[in-house]
């Protein structure tokens, strides 16, 4: 049988520059993305928080006008009342009325 002739291959130094050059390639393409991702990400946060703070703001509003609104319907009812014959006879309107804005007011800063 004649000896079997190899095949010289290309120098291990050669192919282990072209391996570690895809190595970094490939990593580099992960960073960008992995860079890229990380941006998207705070951007939507930045955006959510800006959302919700108009939102707050908005509804610290309506709060304010309610409350308003509450104490122009209070004022009114106990113009009535003290107006009103015998229906409300015997009942502390204005404690009743201070005792219900307390408790709604204990409610709301415990949620």
């Amino acid at each position: 049988m004649p000896p079997v002739k190899r095949v010289k291959r290309v120098s291990s130094a050669e192919d282990d520059d072209e391996d570690y050059r895809k190595r970094r390639d490939r990593n580099n393409e992960a960073v960008k993305k992995s860079r890229f991702k990380s941006k998207q990400r705070t951007q939507e946060t930045f955006t959510r928080v800006n959302k919700l703070k108009a939102e707050n703001q908005m509804l610290e509003e309506k709060v304010k006008t309610l409350t308003k609104d509450l104490e122009f319907l209070k004022t009114l009812f106990m113009e009535y009342a003290s107006k009103s014959d015998s229906k409300f006879e015997g009942i502390d309107l204005e404690k009743l009325l201070s005792e219900t804005t307390e408790e709604k007011v204990g409610n709301s800063s415990k949620s």
